[in-house]
């Protein structure tokens, strides 16, 4: 999984974001027992993504799914009241409330955000289980968020054979393959 958040850390750079990986949310005491499970680890934020010309983070769920059916649909768009299951955050609206009210804290305190700052979810996945990347598309776009599918992140790819030299694999890799 960490070569597939590296390859995506690639091409959010390659679209001006900088990047945090593995950034672990400081929730306390009483926003756990909000949550509804008061001894969960601290969330981990696969990679918290700055657009400072937007003033916005995102913080984007890395699923590489590729040895697998992949995401399914259903999976996503299922409700708990307390978070469970792979997609915590897209379906547990109180946790992911918390979570990214958090996070903004936590960056603005750590210099990296202010008030206006613009705090948003988002989801680059690999592989969709039956190709259901437009009713997945459509489900995010619902819910104003970030998401790359497998075909967005294969033109993304495609366009980095395109880039000047880089010492990034991911970079190397498209330029061999499709130069």
């Amino acid at each position: 999984m960490d070569h597939f958040e590296g390859l995506i850390c690639t091409l959010l750079e390659a679209e001006g974001y900088w990047l945090r990986r593995s950034f672990k949310v400081n929730v306390s005491k009483e926003e756990k027992r909000a949550i509804g499970k008061h001894s969960i680890p601290r969330p981990e934020i696969d990679i918290v993504a700055f657009r400072f010309s937007e003033n916005t983070v995102t913080a984007v769920e890395v699923k590489s799914f590729l040895d697998s059916p992949g995401l399914v649909l259903e999976e996503l768009q299922a409700e708990h009241d307390v978070p469970e299951g792979r997609y915590k955050l897209f379906t547990t609206e109180r946790y992911r409330s918390i979570v990214l009210t958090r996070l903004k804290r936590d960056l603005i305190d750590l210099g990296m955000a202010n008030a206006k700052t613009k705090v948003m979810l988002g989801l680059a996945v690999g592989k969709i289980y039956q190709k259901r990347t437009e009713q997945v598309r459509e489900f995010m776009r619902s819910w104003e968020m970030f998401f790359w599918s497998p075909e967005d992140i294969r033109q993304k790819v495609i366009a980095l054979a395109d880039r000047g030299y880089e010492n990034d694999p991911a970079i190397m890799v498209a330029k061999v393959l499709l130069r």
